[in-house]
């Protein structure tokens, strides 16, 4: 409390700017002041909460001018509290939360993107609750947009791969790499494209051991012999899986190449107009007639001429 020629100064409850005492100026100390209250409140409402606070501060103020001026220059033991209510304590309206673009969904030719939107309404200083799209009343932002409509450069594309060649063994596979537009409508010339990422248009391949070489015979021939005993005679070869002549077929398996067969002999005797003679093809009538064959009928015939007479 100050005390200059009888003028009391108040430290606290005074009405804002007083008229001096009679016949004394109380502005002789020119920082004399007084702790008073705003006339109004100052709001300081608490983020991200259904109810805020207002609080009102207490400071030192001058009695001439009203302005403000640091505490010391009051009577800290007549400073009042401060005091403080709830505002704002009505439901906070429903907002919309919007997140953050995702990826979109192709890098060139026009692809799409996403974002999650909802309407959200304040019920707690830490809680929210989700409610339909109606309950917000702003317009609704947008949850899908296009993105990256730029044409994609050519690239690379492989058709399917032929079968394995050969069909057994080791061998290889081939396809056709062609270089086209992004939409594959149109082919470019293979400069176009990238040559490092070019993909293979060979690989090797196997569908598994192939089988071993294997003697393969043709049909009988006609039989030497035009009546009775004679031989007949076909093809032997040695052939791999492709048809190849081969050696390596196992001798002890081998198919003959020759046997003997028989035809049928006319047993119509020779007539006597007709000329007895050997059948040029037969060449052992010599031998018929020395192991005294030609009282059989089959050689008597082919070896009529050698035989005439024994």
């Amino acid at each position: 409390m100050c005390v200059f020629h009888g003028c009391l100064f108040p430290t606290i409850y005074s009405i804002p700017n007083p008229p001096p005492s009679s016949g004394h100026q109380c502005n002789s100390l020119p920082l004399a002041g007084r702790a008073g209250q705003l006339a109004s409140f100052k709001a300081n409402t608490l983020a991200a909460a259904w109810t805020g606070v207002q609080r009102q501060e207490v400071v030192c103020k001058r009695l001439d001018d009203n302005s403000i001026v640091q505490n010391n220059y009051c009577d800290p033991d007549s400073k009042p509290p401060e005091n403080q209510r709830a505002c704002n304590t009505e439901p906070c309206p429903p907002e919309w939360f919007i997140g953050d673009w995702l990826e979109c969904s192709k890098t060139c030719d026009g692809g799409m993107r996403t974002r999650a939107v909802l309407c959200i309404r304040k019920i707690g200083p830490s809680e929210e609750e989700t409610l339909d799209y109606g309950g917000c009343l702003t317009h609704r932002p947008v949850e899908k947009e296009p993105c990256n409509n730029q044409s994609c450069p050519p690239q690379w594309v492989a058709l399917d791969w032929s079968e394995c060649t050969p069909k057994c063994g080791p061998g290889f596979k081939h396809r056709i790499v062609l270089c086209k537009s992004s939409d594959l409508s149109k082919t470019f010339p293979a400069a176009q494209c990238p040559e490092e990422s070019k993909p293979p248009v060979r690989i090797r391949c196997s569908l598994g051991r192939c089988p071993p070489p294997r003697w393969v015979t043709g049909d009988w021939g006609q039989c030497s012999a035009q009546c009775g005993l004679g031989q007949q005679m076909r093809t032997v070869q040695c052939l791999s899986y492709t048809g190849q002549a081969s050696s390596d077929c196992p001798e002890t398996v081998r198919p003959p190449s020759m046997q003997q067969c028989e035809s049928k002999c006319d047993s119509t005797p020779i007539s006597n107009t007709e000329e007895c003679k050997d059948v040029n093809k037969v060449a052992y009538c010599p031998l018929v007639l020395k192991f005294k064959f030609c009282s059989r009928a089959y050689f008597r015939q082919m070896c009529c001429k050698t035989c005439q007479g024994h």
